[in-house]
Formats: C-alpha cells, structure tokens, sequence
C-alpha cells in the first residue's frame, strides 16, 4: 500500500470513528478532548459536528492553521504528561468524548506515550465516555470496543467507559 493509501484510509477511518463517537456524546453533557492538536483537521471537524461544545486541546506547541487554534482557555500547552494533569485539576472528570491521535510516526514510541497518558486521560472522563485512539492501550483492553464496520482492523482503536 503506498503511503497516499495509506493516509487516506487513516484520515477516512478517523474520520469514520469520530463522527460515530461524536453521535454517542450527544447523548451527555460534558466537554470534548482533542490530544494532539497537530495542523488543526481533526479539531476543525469536532468543532463542526460538535458545535455546542467546549473543545479542549492538548498540544506540545501549536502549530496548528491559524483558523484551526482554539483560544488559549482551549489550550494545554506542553508535554501530555505535564498538562493533563493540569487539566484534571481545572477540568476535572468531565469530558465525555477524548480524541488521541498522538502518533509520532515512531511506534515503539507512540505505544510507550499512550500507556504513559492512559491512566491521567481516564482521570478526565465521564462514566459512559468514549475514547478515539490511534493507538492501542492494552491497559484499557477490557474497555475496547469494536469499531465501526467500514474501519480496518487496527486502525483506529475506540474504548466505552462503562
């Protein structure tokens, strides 16, 4: 698979996901995480099927589209594992939706962030809530749920906090 392929069906799959998690948080009150603000697309995409809703972003450092960054009350700057923490004590345990597309492109390194953040992002969330990831968290196994059908295996991983 060439790597236009292979970005296509990432971006449809995430896309995909989003949309069928954005539907479920519809149902409860609470905000919207986004981890990993990166050029804005996904961010812009939750503020449109999302459109009443505080969308909070995490991010190293913005580099976003400039129509694409959130005001700075939006914003967690620096590393996950610094601002989250920050957030769970002006936020608390309200988000119903969290979107992680933390993804370096490294996967040894990806995998180690993501079991890193796992347990400060569920500090975050709402009983119900659904979790978007691109990366898989074995620690959350007995949390995964499948994925909507037209989502390759292992593309998108989606967790339900029952």
């Amino acid at each position: 698979m060439s790597r236009l392929d292979s970005a296509i069906r990432r971006l449809t799959s995430q896309k995909i996901a989003l949309e069928w998690a954005a539907r479920k948080a519809t149902r409860m009150n609470g905000i919207i995480l986004e981890l990993g603000l990166g050029n804005g697309r996904t961010y812009d995409h939750l503020r449109e099927i999302l459109p009443n809703r505080e969308i909070y972003v995490f991010e190293r450092e913005i580099a976003a589209h400039p129509d694409c960054i959130p005001e700075e009350n939006f914003q967690f700057l620096g590393d996950f594992r610094d601002s989250l923490p920050r957030a769970k004590k002006r936020l608390g345990a309200n988000s119903v939706l969290a979107h992680l597309d933390i993804g370096t492109g490294e996967k040894q390194a990806s995998q180690q962030l993501a079991e890193q953040i796992g347990p400060l992002v569920l500090g975050l969330m709402k009983r119900e809530s659904i979790i978007v990831s691109d990366q898989e968290l074995t620690a959350w196994s007995y949390l995964r749920i499948d994925p909507p059908l037209n989502i390759p295996k292992d593309r998108i991983f989606i967790y339900n906090l029952v």
